[in-house]
Formats: structure tokens, C-alpha cells, sequence
């Protein structure tokens, strides 16, 4: 391991953190994302504290939480990807020697890295997830020309039934419009969560990296919503709702093929931000997306009646 780099990683508190340097790191990162900002990480993990590399080099946002005496770390939510973040050539050694300096006291960490992490070394238990990408270089015909037979026949449906793509929805009626919906299965989220969310989408359009899309109806109901984060030449599809007539009339993919049409040919990247669930894949995959990977990494230092509270969601 090399020392001396290992020697100038130091851990930072909140307060200690220059946040106009932070962002000037991840504006210059080759590997930069839209989650690892300052302000992004404000609202996802308010007091997260941080791992720096000689002067900004290289950062490591550490979303470090105490409970009952327990210090942990989770990977927080609307983050898919966080790890270590360089504007100089990161190796698996590197991104090991990180991990290394991650304070002794967190018990427990779970945690996503990205994509151009990789590690090398023992005592980690790793798991790999998916994502799933989409070059929008080429011309839209070029694009489409790869959609699924499926992803075209909802295409046409949705076209028949004069659905109109509308911007700059308000995020609490996409919010909505999922917790009317799918969010009804998604018991572990609470208000202070779906309010976290409208939080986030309301800075990233202040920002001015944030956009909302509707879908309408002809009696102008609104049957799907979307929000992209916009960053590091990525367009982040962060958030979307779906009624059951939306489902019906592909609307969600009406609203990402308008998407699609709208910045193409260009140098963004469409991330859909997954998945690692089937039936969202091979969605996703319809469209001609790419299938890529990250890491996640855990280790577990609870004693083991904690472990067994901490298996049971009765702690964290």
C-alpha cells in the first residue's frame, strides 16, 4: 500500500468541509455525479462528513449515522452511487486505501461505490448491481431503430390515444401520483422521505440541473410524471409516478421516448439509475440501454444481538 498517499487521506468532519472547494472537486472529477455535490448531499444526508486527499484531489463523502451509541453508514436514499471521486487516476489500490480510512468506530457500513471504483483487498464483503445506459450521440431515427418490438407497439398506442408531453411539472404531483400508485407497496417510506424527495427536485431545479416532464391525457389528466437530474454529460432518471390508466397507455414510455427525442443527437448519456429487478431491466433495456455495473460494499462489526436487532429493521 502506498503510504504516502494513504498519509495525506484525511478524515473531515461536517464543519470542516470547504463545500465551494467539495464541488469544485466534483465539477473537475473524471468521474463526477450528480449525487455527490454538496448541496445534493445536504438534503439526502444533512451532516455527512467526509475522507480528502491532499487539498481536494480526491474525495469520499461518508454518510455516517449514531444510533443508540451505534455509529453506521447506509447508503442514503435518491443516491445510487457515492465512493471515492478523483481528478487524478484512481486504481483499485487506491480506492482500497480509502475504505482503509474510514474511521474504526462505524460498526456497520453498507454502502454503493461507482462505477470506475474497483477494489483490491480482503475483509469487504462486495455485491454487484446493475445500471443500465444510454448513448444519445446518434440521431433519434438511429436510436429507435434499437427500441423493442414491445417498447414500439406501447409507442404507437400511446400516440393513438393523443397523449401530450408537457415540462416543468410541479414534483409534488409526480410525488403524488407514485404514493397513489406504486408507492402503496412501498412501505418503508415514510413522509419525511416522499418530502426529502420534493426537497431535492425543487434545489435541482433552482440549480439548474433538475427537469420535470409530465404526460396528459386528452381530458388532460396527468398519467405520468418524471424527474432528470442533469450532470456530468448524464441524464439522471431519478424519480417517476405512474397511474394504473398511464400503465394502461404507456405513458412512462411515452414520456422517456420525448425525452430521448428531445436530446438527441447529443453528448448526454440517458442513466435510467437501474435495476437490479427484472421486469425494470428488461424495460429499460427495450429502449437499446446498455447494461453496466457498480460495487457495493459491507462490513459488519456489530456484536451479534445488535446484528440480529439490525436484521430485524428494529435499530437503523
Amino acid at each position: 500500500m502506498n503510504k504516502k498517499i494513504k498519509n495525506m487521506i484525511k478524515y473531515y468532519n461536517h464543519k470542516e468541509i470547504d463545500k465551494k472547494l467539495w464541488d469544485k472537486a466534483v465539477d473537475e472529477a473524471f468521474n463526477g455525479n450528480i449525487y455527490v455535490y454538496s448541496w445534493y448531499l445536504d438534503i439526502v444526508h444533512p451532516y455527512w462528513d467526509a475522507l480528502i486527499e491532499d487539498d481536494y484531489k480526491r474525495i469520499m463523502p461518508l454518510p455516517i449515522s449514531k444510533k443508540w451509541g451505534v455509529k453506521y453508514m447506509l447508503q442514503p436514499f435518491f443516491t445510487q452511487q457515492l465512493g471515492v471521486f478523483s481528478s487524478a487516476i484512481l486504481t483499485p489500490e487506491v480506492v482500497m486505501e480509502f475504505i482503509d480510512k474510514i474511521p474504526k468506530d462505524i460498526k456497520y457500513i453498507d454502502i454503493n461505490l461507482n462505477a470506475y471504483n474497483r477494489i483490491a483487498g480482503e475483509g469487504l464483503q462486495t455485491e454487484v448491481h446493475k445500471n443500465h445506459l444510454l448513448d444519445l450521440i446518434n440521431e433519434y431515427p438511429v436510436i429507435k431503430k434499437h427500441y423493442s418490438s414491445n417498447l414500439k407497439r406501447n409507442l404507437k398506442k400511446a400516440e393513438a390515444q393523443g397523449l401530450v408531453i408537457m415540462k416543468n411539472v410541479k414534483p409534488e404531483e409526480i410525488v403524488k401520483l407514485f404514493r397513489q400508485n406504486r408507492g402503496k407497496k412501498v412501505k418503508h417510506w415514510k413522509d419525511r422521505h416522499y418530502l426529502r424527495l420534493q426537497h431535492l427536485m425543487y434545489m435541482s431545479m433552482h440549480k439548474g440541473k433538475g427537469m420535470t416532464y409530465g404526460v396528459y391525457s386528452k381530458e388532460n389528466t396527468l398519467l405520468a410524471g418524471a424527474c432528470f437530474l442533469k450532470s456530468h454529460s448524464k441524464l439522471v432518471f431519478i424519480f417517476s409516478g405512474q397511474s394504473q390508466d398511464g400503465k394502461k397507455s404507456g405513458a412512462l414510455a411515452f414520456l422517456l421516448d420525448g425525452v430521448i427525442k428531445q436530446y438527441t443527437p447529443g453528448n448526454y448519456i440517458l442513466d435510467f439509475e437501474g435495476s437490479d429487478q427484472e421486469g425494470l431491466a428488461r424495460f429499460y433495456k427495450g429502449f437499446g440501454a446498455k447494461e453496466t455495473t457498480y460495487l457495493s460494499i459491507r462490513k459488519n462489526k456489530l456484536p451479534a444481538p445488535l446484528f440480529a436487532l439490525y436484521k430485524l429493521k428494529k435499530i437503523f
